[in-house]
């Protein structure tokens, strides 16, 4: 990504609020704090089931949570993280985000993945498709769909695909006029997932390391440049889960009970480098282990937020922010 486009965006924060083992006056409590804050953005998550404990877990459906959220902030910017494709036909994600969008007055940004959880769609009885492979084929016509309806076209399906439009449109058009709904695609599958990237997408959320992430940056050009599109046309994203503390030991038996309480297990320890994994200390550590990524373009950080929602963490976060925007 250039200086110039760096410069463009500047520096975001956001907030990713998982919507389960939670009440949720417990969740919105958050969330309005976090507007007030002064966040950049607020997203949730899309299932059906928990992502933990085989899904025995209380969880909040993520539309009608967002739009609630709409409705109760004034400032951030909010998004799934990520709808999942699957569980919607793309003309009601169309509907739903432009519906979202008024309600926020033009502060909606659609995430769309491809789904990987089987046992939410079986338990549903929902198509989970023959593979990945199959799933982002369905995602990348579900992408063109929705962003088609979202510029103000008309919609009439191809033969051969998954989905069945016939003269379909769409009134009202979002917030801030026809297109204006910023399409997030997650992930870094080297050989479909850039691909679809590069030609639909206006946010790349991503993890990783440095190194891999570099790699998976010049594929991104490639496909870019094969449809003729600019890489800074595209803001890239990652983040970790972060707790904020000045004493290691109490910022581990904070996070102890997270994961407690979401029924997930620790995946490594202390300061870990790869954007995903756990990153505490005080608000310089958590500077200095995001400034790699900074370097390589990447100027807006996700903090996965999960219950017990951890309040120094929520009050101490923008900090981070205020260093690393010099």
């Amino acid at each position: 990504m250039s200086a110039e486009a760096v410069g463009r965006h500047g520096f975001k924060l956001g907030l990713s609020v998982y919507p389960q083992e939670t009440s949720w006056e417990a969740m919105i409590e958050v969330v309005r704090r976090a507007d007030e804050l002064g966040y950049d953005s607020l997203w949730t998550w899309d299932h059906l089931l928990g992502i933990g404990r085989s899904g025995r877990q209380s969880v909040f459906e993520a539309w009608t949570t967002v739009a609630a959220w709409a409705a109760t902030t004034s400032r951030a910017m909010l998004g799934l993280l990520v709808c999942a494709n699957t569980l919607r036909n793309p003309g009601l994600i169309a509907k739903s985000a432009v519906t979202v969008d008024h309600i926020s007055g033009g502060r909606f940004v659609l995430g769309l993945g491809a789904a990987y959880r089987e046992l939410e769609h079986q338990a549903h009885g929902i198509e989970f498709g023959s593979g990945f492979g199959e799933r982002l084929a369905w995602l990348e016509e579900s992408v063109e769909v929705v962003k088609k309806l979202l510029a103000g076209e008309t919609v009439t399906s191809a033969l051969g695909g998954r989905y069945r439009f016939a003269e379909a449109s769409h009134l009202p058009p979002p917030a801030r006029g026809p297109g204006t709904i910023p399409v997030l695609i997650p992930g870094g599958g080297e050989r479909k997932t850039l691909r679809i990237l590069a030609r639909l997408g206006d946010l790349w959320h991503v993890r990783g390391t440095p190194d891999t992430l570099s790699h998976k940056i010049e594929l991104l050009r490639g496909y870019c440049d094969d449809a003729e599109r600019s890489l800074d046309e595209i803001e890239f994203i990652t983040g970790n889960p972060v707790i904020i503390r000045d004493d290691p030991v109490e910022a581990e038996a904070v996070y102890a009970s997270v994961l407690r309480r979401n029924g997930q297990t620790r995946g490594g320890s202390g300061i870990e480098r790869a954007a995903g994994e756990l990153l505490f200390g005080p608000p310089e550590v958590i500077a200095e282990a995001w400034r790699p990524f900074l370097d390589l373009g990447f100027r807006y950080m996700i903090v996965d937020f999960a219950s017990p929602y951890d309040r120094e963490t929520l009050e101490r976060l923008p900090e981070v922010r205020d260093l690393l925007a010099v």
